[in-house]
């Protein structure tokens, strides 16, 4: 398996490109899901951020598992906080299956654990966080 974090944020973008509901909102453009840590140069998008990986190390089976936080960020441009909360609550229920498929390995867990709507210096961006946690093992 790939690294925790990397395989969560691929499973999250799989899923999210898969709902029509979450690609009607960001334009049918599947380039407005990634990774990165920066304002993005196209919106609407959702940008996962790097992560956290909290690993619980081997059990009686030779399995790995660890517990995986990331922060999903939602930017729209002159369309108003109220959008970001729109694509952020489509989100919330295109996740909300808890079944995950990771690559390589299983997703135990898998929650949306909050959302926040921090206002941008800019206020021509709307900008929305929700935060995620997922229980994932692999055989080493």
């Amino acid at each position: 398996m790939i690294e925790p974090t990397l395989a969560l944020q691929t499973a999250i973008r799989t899923r999210l490109i898969g709902k029509s509901e979450v690609m009607a909102l960001l334009e049918d453009d599947p380039t407005r899901i990634r990774s990165g840590s920066t304002r993005p140069d196209k919106t609407p998008c959702i940008i996962m951020s790097d992560g956290n990986t909290s690993l619980h190390g081997h059990d009686y089976t030779s399995q790995r598992t660890a517990w995986v936080y990331l922060d999903l960020h939602i930017w729209t441009l002159d369309a108003g906080q109220d959008a970001a909360k729109e694509i952020a609550g489509v989100v919330t229920a295109a996740l909300d299956k808890r079944n995950l498929q990771i690559e390589g390995g299983y997703c135990d867990h898998f929650r949306v654990t909050a959302s926040r709507f921090p206002r941008d210096p800019d206020p021509a961006y709307g900008h929305g966080v929700l935060s995620v946690e997922a229980l994932v093992r692999w055989i080493v």
